[in-house]
């Protein structure tokens, strides 16, 4: 690996990029390239213990996130994040929406959302809000009902019992021509994606507050690792003042089985 800093001096802003160069991740089956895209307090919390949506970055950071989202082929998040938070992973700029016409795309990125009982509500912003497809992914054992309900609205994709098989669904989503995706949320599905060597880029604005509370979300949750020579390992790629907060741009070292 070869390495080179650039350092940028503005009155306002200090950016430091380091130009790794490195070799693709081999995968075992096909899949998008994965970029997991948050924003934390300074003391890494997504949000409060109860869920609700906090806003963490300011005007800079949302323009970068749409732009990045204009740029990948998908945006993923869970069940959680809609229930939560309701958004309709749209691109909001007219400019970068223009642009992707031009490239003939689609206004929006495919939006995915990892939903392993089919909850998710028929009436969701994502289904209202602007054209494009949806894709629903859960559980083989999901009620059949909802299912057919939800076929009419988004592409459905049902693999893994109790658990959506994060895997294979990357692996449709390839095979559907997607070879970007972000994933944005919550911690639960960022989390999956590290126990399965799946994040490629784990890019996070990290604002100026402390949340606090031991039961907040935090961007790897669920199961977590204990032996260090398990931790998932991040080589830093750019650093930048943005907003009252700094973001961090890391790209994963990928170990022989990812």
């Amino acid at each position: 690996m070869a390495e080179a800093r650039e350092w940028i001096f503005s009155p306002q802003r200090i950016i430091v990029r380091f130009n790794i160069f490195r070799t693709p991740p081999s995968t075992h089956m096909p899949r998008p390239h994965v970029i997991v895209n948050l924003a934390m307090s300074a003391d890494g919390k997504l949000s409060t213990r109860e869920r609700r949506q906090v806003k963490i970055s300011g005007k800079e950071d949302f323009s970068r996130v749409d732009a990045l989202k204009a740029g990948c082929d998908a945006i993923m998040v869970g069940i959680g994040t809609v229930t939560a938070d309701d958004p309709s992973l749209t691109v909001k700029s007219k400019d970068l929406i223009a642009s992707r016409r031009a490239r003939g795309l689609e206004d929006h990125p495919v939006r995915v959302v990892v939903d392993c009982q089919a909850r998710i509500p028929l009436d969701a912003s994502m289904f209202r809000k602007g054209s494009g497809t949806k894709v629903i992914a859960c559980c083989e054992d999901a009620d059949p009902r909802r299912c057919r309900a939800l076929s009419g609205v988004a592409h459905v994709i049902a693999v893994g019992k109790g658990s959506v098989d994060i895997v294979a669904v990357l692996s449709q989503l390839y095979d559907m021509g997607i070879r970007r995706i972000m994933v944005e949320g919550g911690g639960t599905l960022i989390g999956s994606f590290f126990e399965r060597n799946l994040v490629d880029e784990y890019i996070t604005f990290i604002g100026n507050m402390i949340i606090g509370g031991k039961e907040a979300p935090t961007p790897s949750d669920g199961r977590g690792f204990i032996r260090e020579d398990t931790f998932p390992s991040l080589t830093l790629f750019a650093v930048e003042r943005m907003d009252h907060g700094v973001l961090l741009h890391w790209m994963v070292k990928k170990n022989e089985s990812g």
